[in-house]
């Protein structure tokens, strides 16, 4: 009977340690990523994609504007990927040595477009009309953080009107915000990208598609301290996959 007991002793102890062993990875497998906010919907949607093609893995999405998020990865905020920022965030990061060089990837691209409020009609057919007096106040996300926001002001300043908006605009800290004060007309205009629009459609109404002097490309690398880098490249190789351009076309996204 002694001898019978200690086998199933032993038995039991085996199971224990496989059950162990089996949630490891599971547990090793946490990959933290943060995305610029105009990529919300989408970037969710590719992120439970990408769980689903990995056992164990586990992905989190820390969103705003992808300066901030730059900011907040030198303030030692944990993460493993920064995916949406535009090329000038990208190479800052790269400079401050929080974002590594390599692989820095181009995975979907955008329009930024000029929005008015769905609920009123105004005489704003063009980024022109902004200079006219019945246009008091123009929202735009902060140009240093917010990359919307940056290409808003070259859209801007290619028409040479800076100076004759500059009194107007009023600055934001992030897109959604731009959407909430086009939407409830507390401005009468706004610049986002065309998949912000596209996705408060019914409360603001595009009157004219910008361009801009640089293309608009969201890119994703590794964050220079991540503590899982190899999931953190398989993460961003992911993101080039025809499964997750399909996502993103759906999403109103160009693909690279």
């Amino acid at each position: 009977m002694w001898r019978t007991f200690r086998y199933l002793r032993a038995r039991c102890a085996v199971a224990v340690l496989a059950l162990a062993a089996a949630a490891l990875p599971a547990l090793a497998q946490q990959l933290t990523v943060a995305i610029d906010s105009s990529l919300g919907a989408a970037m969710n949607t590719v992120a439970r994609d990408f769980e689903a093609s990995r056992r164990g893995v586990r992905v989190t999405l820390e969103t705003g504007p992808s300066g901030q998020l730059l900011q907040r990865i030198g303030e030692e905020q944990v993460a493993d990927v920064l995916a949406g920022a535009d090329v000038l965030t990208m190479e800052r990061g790269e400079q401050r040595r929080l974002l590594l060089a390599e692989p820095r990837i181009s995975f979907a691209t955008n329009t930024l477009v000029l929005v008015v409020p769905a609920s009123r009609h105004l005489p704003v057919q063009r980024l022109s009309d902004l200079a006219r007096p019945e246009v008091t106040r123009i929202a735009m996300g902060r140009p240093t953080t917010v990359p919307a926001g940056h290409y808003a002001r070259e859209a801007i300043n290619a028409q040479r009107l800076w100076s004759s908006l500059q009194r107007k605009v009023v600055i934001v800290e992030d897109t959604p915000d731009v959407i909430k004060m086009v939407a409830s007309a507390d401005a009468e205009a706004g610049f986002v990208y065309a998949t912000d629009a596209a996705a408060a459609a019914g409360r603001v109404r595009v009157v004219e598609t910008l361009s801009t002097a640089t293309p608009i490309h969201h890119a994703a690398t590794v964050v220079a301290t991540s503590k899982n880098p190899v999931l953190a490249r398989e993460f961003i190789t992911y993101l080039r996959s025809e499964p997750a351009r399909a996502v993103f076309r759906r999403f109103g996204f160009g693909v690279p």
